[in-house]
């Protein structure tokens, strides 16, 4: 692995936290970040709820089935995109912008000494429409995922998950 890029390798789903909160200057700092993302056309469909209620957590939490670590985690960041700002209107480009937006929050996260952990919640319509309730989302913004956010009680190896495999040069 090139030392260069570590801050890359060492990112790592971190599913255990201290139970020690993030300061609102570093969970700014995670959305400017993700903010950062490039999206088509640069129309910035994203939108940030920054959740820190305890009992909000876990009523996400309940309803995520590999998400109970949210439960736990100091912050709850979800992702949540607007297609009608989509480059064309396009859920795809939305789904795209919003999840270069993700895996920036994720690469600051890291970098800042955070752990972080993706949870899905788009496509699974129980999912969505659980997320809509608890958050009062209008019916056109679409939740993407949450990003469980805190200071890491779990610490897993840098790692890639390279394989030649997967490399094509020209053609398939």
């Amino acid at each position: 692995m090139n030392p260069t890029l570590k801050f890359v390798f060492a990112r790592r789903s971190v599913r255990e936290y201290q139970k020690r909160e993030v300061p609102d200057e570093t969970v700014q700092d995670l959305l400017e970040a993700g903010m950062s993302a490039p999206s088509a056309m640069c129309k910035d469909p994203w939108h940030f709820i920054v959740l820190r209620n305890r009992q909000t957590l876990a009523e996400i939490a309940d309803r995520l089935p590999n998400g109970k670590l949210l439960a736990q985690a100091p912050v709850g960041l979800v992702v949540c995109g607007d297609p009608h700002k989509a480059h064309s209107n396009e859920l795809s480009y939305m789904l795209q912008d919003c999840s270069a937006a993700i895996e920036n929050v994720l690469l600051a996260a890291c970098s800042l000494g955070l752990g972080a952990c993706w949870l899905g919640v788009h496509p699974r319509e129980e999912r969505v429409a659980h997320l809509r309730r608890i958050l009062s989302l209008p019916a056109h913004i679409v939740p993407i995922c949450v990003v469980a956010v805190g200071w890491p009680a779990e610490h897993p190896v840098p790692r890639t998950r390279f394989h030649h495999a997967a490399v094509h040069h020209e053609k398939w």
